[in-house]
């Protein structure tokens, strides 16, 4: 008997499962329902709330109407992640989720699992996270109106959330200076990757929105990133990516990426391209990464240190006075003046390296350079063996 009432119990256990299950699926588009139009409600009250806010022009409601409109944008939010919880969540679970849904569910435990962690960058991830988690799917429904409208919004948000995620990891780099390796380059990482994630799925929004001749600077940075876009890159392709990626983001996010920490992109990108060119084998490779170091050092030089105006240490203020002299001075238009711009360059990165052992072989790559171009000469090293000869020297007794 008692073998046979567990048996009973297994098998009722079962049967209201399927029969939960059965209902969870019933229930399901009711939920979509509902969750839908409150979403839908929400978001027309922060559009509203939010257009109030741009077109104020009235000083004294500036503060009562960005208080709505902060309280619409919450509730908001809280619509979406209730939708997340009560219909995709369920949804995966019963197994009658799409691909999207499946997807969707996976980020949003992503994002939930750096609160325990990370809480500044979840607060920004988690709004990010539903925030396209709605624009994606008016896109995927076609909603055009409610897309054209929501856009603007969309936007401006998006990039006041871009700018305290990359802000957030600018601080970590600084307070990480004395940490290992690893977590330095896991930062540096996710700058890079937040960079792309910017340029690649809000920019194009912003540049439709607000015309291109407010964005003329850096739409050949933006072309040039975008042809890397598609397709499997090799190493040098990564990091040649990341040198436009940085360009762009002296101009978008000076201040969410400040100078200091830019400065540490870019020396983090140069050396990646030298141990690039010290570890090719192929000669057309390393010619290449030779290439692309050059126009980092440019691109470092020009574009960055130039712009410095506080530097810690006085005699590195003064050499680079030096050398931004010496390269005003050069004719870069012509090809001799390419070689000297070369030179010049080539000299720095030796002056700057040549106290670290370590960077012997990139300090030969460059000696080698400089005499290919004449600067230095090479001896070749000769030796001869000399034989002595001992003399016997007669001695009177």
């Amino acid at each position: 008997m008692e073998e046979r009432g567990l048996r009973v119990a297994k098998t009722d256990k079962a049967f209201f499962s399927k029969i939960s299950t059965t209902i969870s699926k019933l229930l399901i588009p009711t939920k979509i329902g509902i969750n839908g139009m409150l979403i839908t409600l929400k978001r027309n009250n922060v559009l509203k709330n939010y257009e109030t806010t741009v077109n104020n022009k009235d000083e004294l409601k500036e503060e009562q109407n960005q208080k709505k409109y902060e309280d619409a944008f919450i509730l908001y939010l809280e619509s979406i992640d209730k939708y997340v919880m009560d219909s995709i969540y369920k949804k995966v679970r019963s197994k009658t989720a799409t691909a999207f849904e499946e997807e969707a569910l996976s980020r949003y435990y992503a994002v939930i699992h750096l609160k325990e962690t990370q809480y500044l960058e979840y607060k920004f991830r988690k709004q990010k996270y539903l925030l396209d988690l709605d624009y994606m799917c008016l896109k995927n429904d076609n909603k055009d109106k409610q897309l054209a409208k929501y856009s603007s919004f969309y936007a401006s948000k998006m990039n006041g959330i871009y700018k305290g995620i990359l802000k957030n990891y600018s601080v970590q780099l600084a307070d990480k200076m004395s940490a290992n390796l690893l977590d330095k380059n896991e930062i540096y990482d996710n700058i890079f990757e937040t960079l792309e994630d910017y340029i690649s799925n809000i920019l194009p929004i912003k540049i439709k929105l607000e015309g291109k001749e407010n964005y003329k600077e850096i739409l050949s940075e933006n072309e040039k990133v975008e042809s890397f876009l598609a397709g499997k890159l090799d190493t040098r392709d990564q990091i040649e990516k990341k040198m436009y990626l940085l360009a762009i983001s002296r101009k978008l996010f000076t201040h969410s990426v400040p100078l200091v920490v830019a400065e540490q992109c870019y020396e983090k990108l140069l050396e990646e391209t030298r141990e690039l060119i010290t570890t090719s084998k192929v000669e057309l490779k390393k010619e290449k990464a030779y290439k692309l170091l050059i126009n980092l050092i440019e691109e470092y030089n020009v574009r960055l240190l130039s712009t410095k105006i506080y530097w810690e240490n006085p005699q590195e203020r003064e050499s680079y006075k030096k050398f931004w002299d010496e390269y005003k001075e050069i004719d870069k238009e012509n090809e001799e003046g390419q070689v000297q711009k070369e030179i010049l360059f080539i000299k720095k990165e030796i002056e700057k390296l040549q106290d670290n052992e370590q960077n012997r072989k990139i300090i030969k790559f460059y000696k080698e350079k400089l005499v290919e171009y004449g600067v230095l000469r090479l001896f070749k090293n000769k030796y001869k063996t000399v034989v002595k000869h001992y003399m016997k020297k007669a001695v009177r007794v």
